[in-house]
């Protein structure tokens, strides 16, 4: 196998430290190694860092292994051609595997070209991916407080939920408040307390107010009420942080969130996990591909066999199949035609993975070209040779017939 460079290094980290190997040498020519072991602290790696100049290194691979990779990609990426690999896929033979083995192996993969680049953003849209990802946890995380005032509230036959379709709006709010106070509420007070056209309901909920409640069930929801209160603080001043960040990428969202389904939250979520240049993925395929939302592709002996979508990016994944549910539901776009074609003979799950799919290719177009979204109406058809063997086949169903394609004559 001839060696692609002349220099490079490879490096196993671990919690506690890293092993570097360095092979050189001219092409054709025996290639030397040198092996050393650092620590993981910020002056164990600016060593390494030193290390690596004094051994004229440019090129440096390591796997990415958990979060023990950030810290030496943030000291090392201003001096030298980072390489993040996956770790799954340069897996070395089994029953050979040490920590100097692991670095010299990475190593001379890099050296003959045989790592494929992870793709690993700039530090701005690294803060900001951090800052959405962040935002969503505590958004799950005052979910769950929800639910579990919910479950306190059915514990004590608090029916509220049966007459209120948000317990957290202002007046669900008010009425938890005097639940929680211990309050008993005639029909005047309650009327005072809610808005809207609630105040119709308001016979209703002193009924469904009229439960069990414990003092136990009081002090319990205070405590859960309380932390959801301080959750949501948090994520609004999160959510001012990522609105400060997106400012230098007005641009793009603006593109962004021209697609249905599409909001200001989900562009800058999006924004945050793929990033503004798409000359990173050479193509929308490489790029659904690296989200996780291609189709598998599992052939053996002519047979296709049933496969899942890779991994890939859950957060991005996650988002998308969100927007693609928002997407479905918009009236008469090329996308919610899209869903209902398939939704009929793949089902609810498939169809919006596939969507979500579809979005994300677009996105791809819009940001390289710089373009919004063009609507293109629900009886927008791609020109598939594929299309036309599909209403073939349906036409021979309906006819009876057997239906020979022609090429159109001039």
């Amino acid at each position: 196998m001839e060696a692609l460079l002349s220099r490079c290094a490879g490096l196993d980290v671990h919690q506690e430290n890293v092993v570097a190997c360095v092979l050189y040498g001219e092409p054709g020519q025996k290639v030397n190694k040198q092996i050393r072991t650092f620590g993981t602290t910020t002056k164990a790696l600016l060593a390494l860092s030193d290390w690596l100049l004094k051994m004229e290194i440019r090129y440096v691979a390591m796997e990415s292994t958990g979060v023990y990779w950030k810290p030496v990609w943030n000291i090392l990426e201003e001096e030298f051609e980072l390489v993040l690999a996956n770790a799954q896929r340069i897996k070395h033979v089994p029953g050979r595997k040490t920590d100097i083995s692991d670095a010299q192996w990475i190593a001379k993969l890099l050296l003959n070209g045989l790592i494929e680049a992870s793709f690993v953003p700039p530090v701005d849209i690294r803060n900001l991916r951090d800052l959405t990802r962040y935002r969503r946890s505590l958004m799950q995380m005052a979910t769950a407080q929800k639910n579990r005032i919910h479950k306190v509230l059915q514990d004590a036959n608090i029916k509220l939920t049966s007459y209120m379709s948000n317990v957290f709006g202002v007046s669900g709010r008010l009425l938890l408040e005097s639940i929680m106070n211990g309050e008993s509420l005639t029909l005047e007070q309650v009327r005072r307390l809610i808005k809207t056209k609630l105040k119709v309901k308001a016979p209703k909920l002193v009924d469904a107010l009229n439960g069990k409640v414990r003092a136990h069930h009081r002090e319990l929801m205070r405590r859960q009420y309380d932390l959801l209160l301080v959750l949501e603080d948090n994520i609004g001043e999160i959510e001012a942080k990522i609105d400060h960040s997106v400012q230098a990428y007005k641009e793009e969202l603006g593109l962004l969130v021209t697609v249905p389904g599409i909001d200001q939250d989900a562009a800058a979520e999006i924004l945050a996990e793929i990033g503004p240049d798409m000359t990173r993925f050479p193509t929308a395929a490489h790029l659904a591909s690296w989200g996780g939302l291609s189709p598998g592709n599992n052939e053996s002996a002519g047979k296709k066999k049933p496969t899942r979508t890779l991994r890939g990016d859950k957060a991005l994944k996650s988002i998308l199949c969100q927007v693609s549910w928002a997407a479905a539901r918009s009236k008469k776009t090329r996308l919610s035609a899209y869903y209902y074609r398939l939704v009929k003979r793949r089902g609810p799950k498939k169809a919006n993975m596939a969507l979500a799919h579809l979005i994300l290719r677009m996105i791809y177009s819009m940001l390289k070209k710089k373009e919004p979204y063009r609507e293109l109406g629900p009886d927008y058809l791609p020109k598939k040779k594929s299309n036309a063997e599909y209403h073939q086949r349906q036409l021979e169903k309906l006819l009876g017939y057997e239906i020979e394609i022609h090429e159109k004559t001039a």
